[in-house]
């Protein structure tokens, strides 16, 4: 599997730092956070002027007094990446993770992610990048947002492939059906 690319149907795995997050769906989430530093990125796909590259090596660099943003590789060293930012949380810092969906059996998702601030789940699967061009991920992605001293558990949420939340229809009044927006 070369830079990540799983060859089925247009789908991609995530695999690699390589791959650019869909910038309407940062920019949605940047303008409610201001993230400051790219903890995981390449000089092509960092979506902060302040970013760790594999050569800095983010999982190892200081975070502190930073607003971070975090799509990690989709590999096996990502509950190395969760840790970190469960950990940083200790320290009073911001960290919002782009992860896969799939991983709710794995040790890292129950040791670190439930005990994150807030959990987003996308209607649909995003559009990654690479090299200028945008493919449709093999896999589900979720939003996990660590606030400052969080311990969980999180809250969860249902957002669009544009990170906007969705609303929920809920009949309130069933003898003429009235719907309203929450």
């Amino acid at each position: 599997m070369e830079n990540g690319y799983s060859g089925a149907e247009g789908e991609v795995i995530m695999s690699s730092m390589e791959w650019e997050t869909p910038q309407d769906f940062f920019d949605t989430l940047n303008a409610e956070f201001h993230f400051t530093l790219d903890v995981c990125a390449t000089s092509e796909t960092a979506k902060c002027k302040h970013f760790y590259s594999p050569e800095d090596d983010g999982l190892i660099r200081s975070w502190q007094y930073e607003r971070c943003w975090l799509n990690p590789p989709y590999d096996r060293n990502i509950g190395l990446w969760l840790k970190r930012a469960y950990d940083a949380t200790r320290w009073g810092i911001l960290t919002v993770c782009l992860i896969q969906g799939r991983s709710t059996d794995t040790k890292w998702w129950h040791d670190y992610v439930m005990r994150s601030s807030e959990i987003r789940f996308i209607k649909n699967r995003l559009h990654f990048g690479l090299n200028g061009n945008f493919s449709r991920a093999n896999i589900s992605s979720v939003v996990v947002i660590f606030l400052p001293f969080c311990t969980g558990p999180p809250k969860t949420k249902s957002i669009n492939m544009q990170g906007i939340e969705l609303s929920r229809i809920v009949k309130i009044n069933t003898t003429n059906f009235r719907d309203i927006i929450i």
